[in-house]
C-alpha cells in the first residue's frame, strides 16, 4: 500500500468568526474518488452533516478535540481539506484515513465475477474510508433499525438539527454537528416520541450512549483495522438491541472493516444474489455467495451497489409507521 502523503499548505489561521482553520493537500500516488468514498457517511444524502456543493463535499464532525468542519476539493493530483473548529487539527490529521489509506486493494482477486472485475476497472479510486468516531456512525444506525429509510433519515434530521450544534467555520446553511453521548443520553422520551423514534429504538441508543467512551476506545491507532472493527463488533454486540446489522453499520464506517456484512438488510441478499447469480437470495445464501471473499467482503458489497444492479421492484412497499399516533 502506498504511504498518505499529507503536507501542510498552510500554518494556523482565524476565520471572520474566530474558529480555528487547518489546511492540507492529499496527494497520494494512488487513484481517489473522493465522492464514492465519503458517500457512506452522508445518512441519506444532502443532510445536516454532509453536503455536496459545487466545491467539493462538506462533512461535520463531533471530534474527540470538539466539534469540526471538514471540506474535501478534489482536483487532478490531490485533494485539497480545509477545516474549522475545535476539532480542526484532529480532523485534518484524519483525512488520508476518511479516504482510505489504510484500504489496500492489492490483493483481492475479483476474476471468479466478470461483473465486479468491471466495475473495479471502472473506479480505481474507490476505498473504504474510516472516520473514527464510533458512536457517531451507532447513532443513526439504530435510528435505520427495522424501519424505512424515509423514517429514519427524517428522525435524523429531526433530531440532529434540534439538539446538534452549529458547524463551525463558512459551512453551508443547515449544517450542524451532531449531538455528543451526553446529550443523545438526555433527549426527552416526548422528543423521540415527536421524531417517530419507538421506544426499543430510543433505548438502544441511550443504553449505547452510556458506554460510548469504551466503544471510542476501539479505535487504537496501532494500524491493525481488522482487529479493531472484529474488538467493536464484540462489544456493540453485546449490548441489548445491537445485533449483526448494525455492527456491521458501524464498523464499516468509523473502522474501515474490509469483511462487514449488513446480514439482516432488506435489500442487501438480493442486491447480492441479483449481482452474482442473476436471481435474489436469502442471508444465508448471500453468506455462501460471498465465501471466497471472506476477508473483503465490504470490498465487494461496495462494489456490487456500485454496478447498480438492483432486485426488480415487484413486492409491497413497507408501511411507514407513525410512533406520534400512540
Amino acid at each position: 500500500m502506498d504511504a498518505p502523503a499529507l503536507t501542510r499548505s498552510s500554518l494556523d489561521a482565524a476565520s471572520s468568526a474566530g474558529d480555528l482553520v487547518r489546511r492540507e493537500r492529499y496527494a497520494p500516488r494512488h487513484p481517489l474518488q473522493v465522492q464514492r468514498i465519503v458517500s457512506p457517511f452522508s445518512r441519506g444524502g444532502d443532510g445536516p452533516c454532509f453536503r455536496r456543493t459545487t466545491t467539493g463535499a462538506w462533512i461535520t464532525m463531533r471530534t474527540p478535540a470538539g466539534p469540526a468542519t471538514l471540506h474535501l476539493a478534489q482536483d487532478a493530483t490531490g485533494v485539497d481539506a480545509t477545516a474549522w473548529g475545535p476539532g480542526a487539527e484532529w480532523s485534518i490529521d484524519g483525512v488520508p484515513e476518511l479516504l482510505g489509506a489504510r484500504d489496500d486493494w492489492s490483493d483481492i482477486d475479483l476474476s471468479p465475477s466478470p461483473l465486479l472485475s468491471e466495475v473495479h476497472r471502472r473506479n480505481p479510486g474507490l476505498r473504504l474510508g474510516r472516520n473514527r468516531l464510533v458512536f457517531e456512525m451507532l447513532a443513526p444506525a439504530i435510528l435505520e433499525q427495522k424501519v424505512t429509510v424515509v423514517e429514519a433519515w427524517a428522525a435524523w434530521r429531526l433530531l440532529v438539527r434540534r439538539h446538534g450544534t452549529p458547524a463551525p467555520g463558512p459551512a453551508p446553511d443547515g449544517m450542524v454537528v451532531a449531538p455528543d453521548a451526553d446529550t443523545w443520553r438526555h433527549i426527552p422520551s416526548w422528543e423521540w416520541h415527536t421524531a417517530g423514534v419507538g421506544p426499543q429504538r430510543s433505548e438502544t441508543a441511550v443504553r449505547a450512549s452510556r458506554v460510548a467512551a469504551a466503544l471510542e476506545r476501539t479505535i487504537t491507532g496501532t494500524g491493525d483495522v481488522v482487529a479493531e472493527a472484529a474488538e467493536a463488533s464484540v462489544r456493540l454486540r453485546s449490548l441489548p438491541g445491537i445485533g449483526p446489522w448494525t455492527a456491521a453499520e458501524v464498523t464499516s464506517r468509523a473502522h474501515g472493516d474490509p469483511d462487514a456484512v449488513s446480514v439482516g438488510d432488506y435489500h442487501l441478499a438480493s442486491t447480492v444474489g441479483m449481482a452474482l447469480t442473476g436471481s435474489p437470495v436469502d442471508d444465508d445464501a448471500m453468506l455462501e455467495l460471498l465465501e471466497p471473499w471472506a476477508g473483503q467482503r465490504q470490498r465487494v458489497l461496495r462494489l456490487i451497489l456500485l454496478s447498480g444492479i438492483r432486485k426488480p421492484r415487484r413486492g409491497p412497499k413497507i408501511t411507514i409507521q407513525d410512533h406520534r399516533r400512540h
